[in-house]
C-alpha cells in the first residue's frame, strides 16, 4: 500500500490524443482552485445532473475546496490539463474516496462537454484504477443513473459490472474489481 506525504508528482504524465492534442494527467493540487472552479463552472447543466444526480445552479466553495485539498491516499483526483492563454486549462477529472470499509472506493468522473469522445476519460480512469489498486483498494463503485447510457458503455469497456438497484429504478451500481 502506497502513501504520499507530499504532491507525487511521479503521476504526471503527457499523452497525444488520436486528434494530435497534448493533454496532460495529472493528480490534482490544492492550488487548482480556480481551475477547477473554472472548469466546473464551464460544465452544461446536463453534465452536472448526469453525475451528482441533482440539478446544480453553480458549484459552492465547499465543493471546490474539498475537490483540490485531497489527500493521494484515501481520496485521490486525476485532472486533463491543456495548455491556454492563462497557462492551462482543465477539461476533464476522475476521481475516487475511500469508503469506511477501507478496501473499496466511489469513484466519479467529470468531462468538459466539448471534450467528450476525446479519449481523455480512458486516460483518467486508467490513472484512477491504478491509483487505486496501489493504494490497496479491492473495488471501485460508483452510481450511474439509468438514462446514462453513455457512462455505462464506458464502465462495461472498463470492466465494470453494472449492476440493477431494485429499490432505485433510475440508478445503477456500477463496480470493478481491482
Amino acid at each position: 500500500m502506497t502513501h504520499y506525504t507530499r504532491y507525487p508528482a511521479h503521476l504526471v504524465h503527457e499523452h497525444r490524443l488520436f486528434d494530435g492534442r497534448t493533454v496532460t494527467i495529472r493528480p490534482i493540487r490544492p492550488n487548482d482552485e480556480p481551475n477547477e472552479r473554472d472548469f466546473l463552472n464551464r460544465l452544461s447543466k446536463e453534465s452536472w445532473y448526469l453525475r451528482f444526480h441533482k440539478w446544480v445552479n453553480a458549484p459552492s466553495d465547499k465543493l471546490v475546496h474539498f475537490f483540490t485539498d485531497i489527500d493521494y491516499d484515501r481520496h485521490m483526483a486525476f485532472v486533463c490539463a491543456v495548455p491556454d492563454e492563462k497557462g492551462e486549462q482543465l477539461v476533464g477529472e476522475a476521481r475516487y474516496v475511500a469508503n469506511p470499509d477501507g478496501t473499496s472506493c466511489d469513484l466519479g468522473i467529470m468531462i468538459a462537454d466539448t471534450w467528450h469522445k476525446t479519449g481523455i476519460a480512458g486516460l483518467l480512469m486508467d490513472a484512477l484504477i491504478k491509483a487505486a489498486r496501489e493504494h490497496g483498494l479491492e473495488r471501485m463503485e460508483g452510481l450511474v443513473l439509468s438514462r446514462n447510457t453513455a457512462m455505462l458503455r464506458f464502465a462495461r469497456g472498463l470492466g465494470f459490472e453494472v449492476q440493477p438497484i431494485p429499490e432505485d429504478l433510475t440508478t445503477k451500481l456500477i463496480v470493478k474489481k481491482l
